[in-house]
């Protein structure tokens, strides 16, 4: 099957393709979320595993942030950790992670196993389907998964950490135990995404919190080559599919080794606040950018957040960017702000593409 024209792709699309686009497209990361209150009046009838595991529940909360903001992709309403269970480590949230067991050791690794995600996460295909049924072709889904590195790090801190000492310890005392763990986590993650862009995601994004804990030289070690084999599959199942699908990829903290992104596979580089756009592009020619205000300006007055929003645009330049935070908005965020922050953005950028 031929993929769809480049001219017929939605704005989205094209400006990860690094087309020079009529606006910038924008959506905010955890869009859905703690800081809308028709998720919070949704979330006093149900938890949050009981959220992300009912079709319905996940599809209502992923088009709210759709209706209200109008953003130019929608991100299924899910979590990271949610394919631990189908590798044989249950997790709980209140409100943070908590896994049942740790995986610290060879043994402990072997006990894990790569799971079929449509018999352990069919809840999430099915969310998939009947959201971009909803959605009609106006808005792109985005599915994701969490990157083998970050995951790898919850399974074996437990949770999250302040010193992350039990990663570390296991990189640098059994790294041969580390590269097992994190192949475990990378076919995981590649056949999870593999599978949403089967059942239909328009775009697929892997999601490196934890990366920037490693150093240039362990990032190549420990990051990288995990990231492009997952990426490597959702690649294949666009081309089984015959569609385009961006693959993103957000790198946390990533000023150390930003020079390393350009071989990890994706179209487009996810960046936190901590770097600015114009040194990321010279690092990343030919890539398109993604971020990067710093999810704290929603708490300031509207003066600094179409100033700071312009400073991010200028920093970006004329193509090849998706403006997003370079973090989830926070819970304590005014809904308002972030609406007034989508429309400054199309504002601004339809002014200087004009």
């Amino acid at each position: 099957m031929a993929e769809t024209p480049a001219a017929t792709l939605p704005l989205f699309h094209r400006a990860c393709l690094g087309e020079h686009v009529e606006r910038t497209p924008i959506w905010i990361m955890r869009q859905a979320g703690r800081y809308l209150p028709e998720y919070r009046a949704l979330r006093e009838r149900h938890d949050f595993l009981t959220s992300c595991r009912t079709p319905e529940l996940a599809c209502e909360i992923t088009l709210q942030p759709v209706r209200r903001l109008e953003v130019d992709a929608a991100i299924l309403f899910s979590d990271i950790l949610v394919p631990l269970p189908g590798m044989g480590v249950d997790v709980t949230f209140n409100p943070g992670p908590h896994l049942a067991r740790t995986i610290r050791t060879e043994s402990d690794v072997r006990g894990l196993v790569v799971p079929d995600p449509r018999e352990s996460m069919g809840y999430v295909l099915d969310a998939v389907k009947l959201t971009r049924a909803e959605l009609a072709g106006r808005t792109p889904l985005i599915g994701f998964a969490g990157a083998p590195f970050t995951v790898a790090t919850y399974l074996v801190e437990g949770g999250g950490s302040k010193s992350f000492s039990a990663i570390k310890s296991l990189l640098f005392s059994a790294p041969a135990v580390a590269h097992e763990l994190l192949g475990i986590c990378a076919d995981t993650a590649g056949e999870y995404l593999a599978a949403q862009v089967d059942a239909g995601a328009d775009a697929a994004m892997l999601f490196d919190t934890w990366a920037g804990l490693l150093s240039p030289a362990d990032f190549d070690t420990f990051a990288l080559p995990y990231v492009r084999r997952v990426l490597l599959r959702v690649q294949a199942a666009a081309a089984r599919a015959g569609r385009v699908v961006p693959r993103i990829y957000y790198a946390g903290n990533a000023g150390g080794w930003i020079d390393r992104c350009r071989d990890v596979g994706a179209d487009v580089i996810g960046l936190d606040w901590r770097l600015d756009l114009d040194r990321a592009r010279r690092s990343l020619p030919g890539l398109t950018l993604q971020g990067n205000l710093d999810p704290a300006v929603l708490l300031g007055t509207r003066e600094l957040i179409r100033e700071r929003a312009s400073a991010v645009l200028d920093a970006a330049g004329p193509a090849g960017h998706v403006f997003n935070l370079g973090h989830g908005i926070l819970p304590e965020s005014d809904p308002d702000h972030a609406r007034f922050l989508v429309d400054t953005v199309r504002e601004l950028s339809a002014r200087r593409a004009s």
